[in-house]
């Protein structure tokens, strides 16, 4: 009867290690997918910071010129307040001077949006690697290094 009662327990006992252990392999599995998505998308958002820093540089040039145009065109109406023609040349450049600032505001948002979400991304595939850490041991290879945000040269606070 006692034979019995111990191979009872140490079969309880090997189904339950057993159940454990797979469940420590989905989890480890799950969060090596995760990972590997959460890199791949780390790298597309990566490869579109050049082109939007470009896009804050070249919206904010065209912005300045425009509100170049725009007061000079205001002083050139100053001088002849009654000119038609004038009044409408300096309507047009406020006009676009507005619109061009607005584009250089949209892209120096686009720019900061990207770099946040590259900066959570990165938090979030280090806290994913660090409970992988815990399954695997420290013994962990990443599929693709994380690289650090390109810091805006452009940005003036």
């Amino acid at each position: 009867m006692l034979k019995v009662i111990v191979l009872a327990s140490m079969g309880m006992f090997s189904l339950c290690v057993n159940a454990s252990a797979q469940k420590v392999n989905t989890d480890s599995l799950k969060l090596i997918s995760k990972i590997s998505d959460d890199q791949l998308k780390l790298g597309k958002l990566q490869n579109t910071v050049e082109q939007k820093t470009r896009n804050k540089e070249d919206g904010a040039i065209v912005a300045q010129a425009s509100a170049d145009k725009n007061a000079t065109a205001a002083n050139r109406l100053s001088n002849d307040p009654q000119n038609k023609q004038d009044a409408k040349q300096a309507d047009n450049a406020a006009g676009d001077a507005r619109s061009n600032a607005r584009k250089a505001r949209k892209a120096a948002d686009q720019l900061d949006k990207l770099n946040k979400e590259i900066d959570d991304l990165q938090s979030r595939i280090a806290k994913e690697q660090a409970e992988l850490r815990r399954y695997t041991g420290p013994a962990i290879v990443t599929v693709m290094p994380v690289i650090p945000v390109q810091q805006d040269s452009t940005q003036h606070h």
